[in-house]
């Protein structure tokens, strides 16, 4: 993966505030042609500086009402025990941790009911030591 020049860094600052912007406003904010930044932002992309393109959806206007974030203690080798993580209803987001707990997930239902079926799911699965829940109360960023 090549360095990334200031004007790289400010193309990824201003994907991170708008990834809709179209790449002329873009080049008028960085002071470069359309097709400079189009090359940029294709190359930033083909590199894997940018991983993928996403939508931060408004939460009070989707189906959420219930995030958890589940800290996991594997009995057998983590990465086996992530991978059965993905298959649980709800789970968002895999993260392999240090600290307490090898493995933290993020879940997300339209209840708290639901989000504690994918708890006592995760409980069950095979290679769970033991885990430790938290509610999220609110989301600030």
């Amino acid at each position: 993966m090549a360095a990334l020049d200031n004007i790289d860094e400010h193309i990824l600052q201003i994907l991170r505030e708008d990834s809709r912007l179209a790449f002329v406003d873009i080049a008028s904010k960085v002071g470069l042609s359309e097709a400079a930044v189009r090359r940029r932002v294709s190359n930033l992309v083909k590199e894997g500086t940018i991983k993928r393109f996403t939508v931060d959806v408004d939460e009070p206007q989707t189906a959420t009402s219930a995030i958890t974030y589940v800290s996991v203690s594997p009995s057998s080798p983590t990465a086996d025990v992530s991978k059965k993580l993905k298959s649980v209803k709800g789970v968002e987001t895999i993260y392999e941790t240090t600290g307490s707990f090898d493995i933290a997930a993020i879940i997300r239902g339209a209840s708290i009911s639901e989000v504690n079926k994918s708890v006592e799911e995760i409980r069950r699965l095979d290679g769970v030591l033991k885990t430790e829940t938290t509610i999220i109360l609110r989301t600030i960023r």
